[in-house]
C-alpha cells in the first residue's frame, strides 16, 4: 500500500506524463481548443497585421475631419499645429477657425445676454466676411490685436516714471510674467586675462560686455556661476519683443533738435549707483551738467561731474566695497569690486547713455593732493558709446573711500548721431 507521500509522487508523475511534449517541441505542444502554440502564434501575427492595416495616421485623414479636430484647439496650440507640415499650415489658417477664436477673445463682457454672443457673432461673421477674405486673414487680425493689447497693458504698467532716472518704476513687474527673448550673445572664449576683473581664494571673475559676470573656480577652471546685469532702459522691449532666433532691434533713432549748437552740451543729468548684494555704496544724482563747444579729447566730449579741485563735490562710499557671490555650496565677497549703473539723460530728459556692468578698483599709488593723503584707486568703464573714469582716495582714519573725481567721456560719433549734426 502506498503511503501519502507515495500517492503524491504518483499523481505528480501522471501529470507530467499527460503534459509530455510531442516530438515537435514547444511549437507543436497541444494548446487550447486543439490548436498548437505555433498556430496560436500565427494567428497573433495575422491579428497584428490586420490591426496595422486598420490604423490611420492623422495626416491621412480627410480635411473636413482635421478641421473639426482643429476647431477644438486654442490659439497657441493651433499656431503650433500649423508648423507641422505644409498641409497642416494651410488648414490651420482657415478663417472659420480663427473667427471663432477672435470672437471669443475680443467679445464684450455681457453676462446677462440670453444668446451666446461668441456663437452668434462667429456665425454671422462667417457668412458675411469669412469667404471674401484671403486665408489667414483672421489669424493675422487676432495676432495684431493681441499684440496691441499687450503693448497697451505694458504701457499702462510702465507709465509711472522715476523722477531721478527718467526710467519706468515698475519695470520688474512688467518683465516678470512675460516670455523672455534673447537680449545678447556672448563668446566664452573671451574669458582671458584682459577681461578678468578680480578674484578671491576660490575663484576668478570675468566681465563680458554688456554686463555679464562669469565666475570660474581657480583649481579646475570650471564654471562656478554667471550673473547678468541688465539696465532698466528698454528692458521690457528687449525681454518681450523678439525671440531667440530674431532678437529685438531698437527702433531707428530720430535726431533731436539742438536748440543752441554753439553752446555745446548743457542741461544733462546723471544718475549713478554702485552696489552689490542689495547694498548700495553710492547713489547720487547730478544735474545741469554741461560742456563747451569744441571741448574734445581723442574723439570724446568730456563732462566733468565731480572735480578733483573742488573739495565740496567729493563724496564718500558707504560701507566696505566688495562684490558678493553665492553658489549652492560656497559664498564669498571679492574686495574692491561692485556693480556700476549709469543713467545719463539729455537736456530733454531722454536716456542718452545707459549701462549696468561689474567694475573693479585699480590701485594707482599714494595721493599727492593738498587736502587729503591716502592710497588712490580708479574705476574705469568703456563701451562703444563712451567711457567713465572715477578716482577714489582711501582715508585710513575713517576707513572709507572718497570719490575725488568723476568724469564722463562721450563719443563724438554718438553725439552727432543723437542730434543729426556735426559736433
Amino acid at each position: 500500500m502506498a503511503t501519502g507521500r507515495g500517492r503524491l509522487l504518483q499523481q505528480h508523475w501522471r501529470g507530467l506524463q499527460a503534459l509530455r511534449l510531442p516530438p515537435g517541441g514547444v511549437g507543436a505542444a497541444p494548446g487550447p481548443a486543439g490548436f498548437s502554440l505555433r498556430q496560436c502564434a500565427g494567428r497573433g501575427r495575422l491579428r497584428a497585421e490586420a490591426t496595422a492595416e486598420r490604423s490611420v495616421s492623422l495626416d491621412s485623414m480627410p480635411s473636413e475631419v482635421l478641421l473639426k479636430i482643429f476647431s477644438n484647439l486654442d490659439a497657441v496650440t493651433l499656431l503650433c499645429t500649423g508648423c507641422v507640415n505644409r498641409r497642416f499650415y494651410h488648414l490651420a489658417n482657415d478663417n472659420f477657425l480663427w473667427i471663432r477664436i477672435y470672437s471669443a477673445a475680443f467679445s464684450p463682457k455681457r453676462s446677462n445676454w440670453k444668446v451666446n454672443w461668441v456663437e452668434k457673432t462667429a456665425g454671422s461673421v462667417n457668412v458675411l466676411s469669412v469667404k471674401d477674405k484671403e486665408a489667414g486673414y483672421w489669424k493675422k487680425e487676432y495676432i495684431a490685436k493681441q499684440r496691441a493689447r499687450v503693448r497697451a497693458a505694458l504701457a499702462q504698467v510702465l507709465k509711472p516714471v522715476n523722477p531721478y532716472t527718467g526710467l519706468p518704476v515698475k519695470t520688474k513687474e512688467a518683465v516678470r510674467p512675460r516670455w523672455h527673448s534673447l537680449i545678447a550673445k556672448y563668446n566664452l572664449s573671451n574669458l582671458t586675462e584682459s577681461t578678468m576683473i578680480g578674484g578671491d581664494r576660490l575663484l576668478r571673475i570675468f566681465c563680458l560686455c554688456p554686463g555679464l559676470l562669469v565666475g570660474l573656480w581657480k583649481r579646475e577652471e570650471e564654471l562656478a556661476f554667471v550673473m547678468a546685469n541688465l539696465h532698466f532702459h528698454q528692458l521690457v522691449e528687449k525681454s518681450t519683443l523678439g525671440s531667440a532666433t530674431v532678437p529685438y532691434e531698437l527702433p531707428p533713432h530720430t535726431p533731436l533738435l539742438d536748440d543752441n549748437p554753439e553752446y555745446g552740451l548743457h542741461g544733462y543729468q546723471l544718475h549713478i549707483d554702485m552696489h552689490s548684494g542689495g547694498i548700495f555704496y553710492l547713489c547720487g544724482t547730478f544735474r545741469n551738467l554741461f560742456t563747451k563747444k569744441g571741448y574734445i579729447e581723442d574723439g570724446y566730449v568730456k563732462i566733468v561731474v565731480i572735480s578733483f579741485k573742488n573739495n565740496t563735490e567729493h563724496l564718500p562710499l558707504i560701507g566696505k566695497v566688495g562684490l558678493s557671490w553665492r553658489t549652492d555650496i560656497f559664498d564669498g565677497c571679492i574686495k574692491s569690486c561692485s556693480i556700476m549703473d549709469i543713467t545719463l539723460l539729455d537736456e530733454y530728459g531722454k536716456p542718452f547713455w545707459c549701462f549696468s556692468s561689474p567694475v573693479c578698483m585699480r590701485a594707482l599709488g599714494p595721493s599727492d593732493g593738498p587736502s587729503f593723503l591716502g592710497q588712490t584707486s580708479c574705476v574705469d568703464y568703456v563701451d562703444s558709446e563712451g567711457k567713465v573714469h572715477v578716482e577714489l582716495v582711501w582715508i585710513k582714519e575713517t576707513e572709507e573711500y572718497f570719490i575725488v573725481s568723476l568724469v564722463l567721456y562721450l563719443r563724438v560719433a554718438k553725439i552727432n548721431h543723437w542730434f543729426g549734426t556735426a559736433y
